[in-house]
């Protein structure tokens, strides 16, 4: 089975595009975990998800797949 090259940027596509939705259902996630931390009083899962170091490594995950996305882009349009 021979692959053309579109199929090479389409993965890279399709890989960022399932990075984004699992991200997004990593915040939901977490949305529900600090809600029902409030709710319920578990001052230590509210720590955990106020926490500085959480916050910069959820950052550095949306930015990794920005880059991720502008890469599948750009190889997308080089054609």
């Amino acid at each position: 089975m021979k692959s053309n090259p579109q199929d090479n940027q389409n993965l890279l596509f399709n890989l960022a595009c399932r990075g984004l939705k699992y991200f997004l259902l990593s915040l939901l996630g977490l949305t529900i975990a600090f809600i029902l931390s409030g709710v319920f009083d578990f001052t230590w899962m509210m720590r955990l998800l106020e926490s500085p170091i959480f916050w910069v490594w959820l950052a550095r995950i949306a930015i990794s797949l920005f880059c991720l996305f502008a890469i599948a882009i750009v190889t997308e349009s080089w054609n």
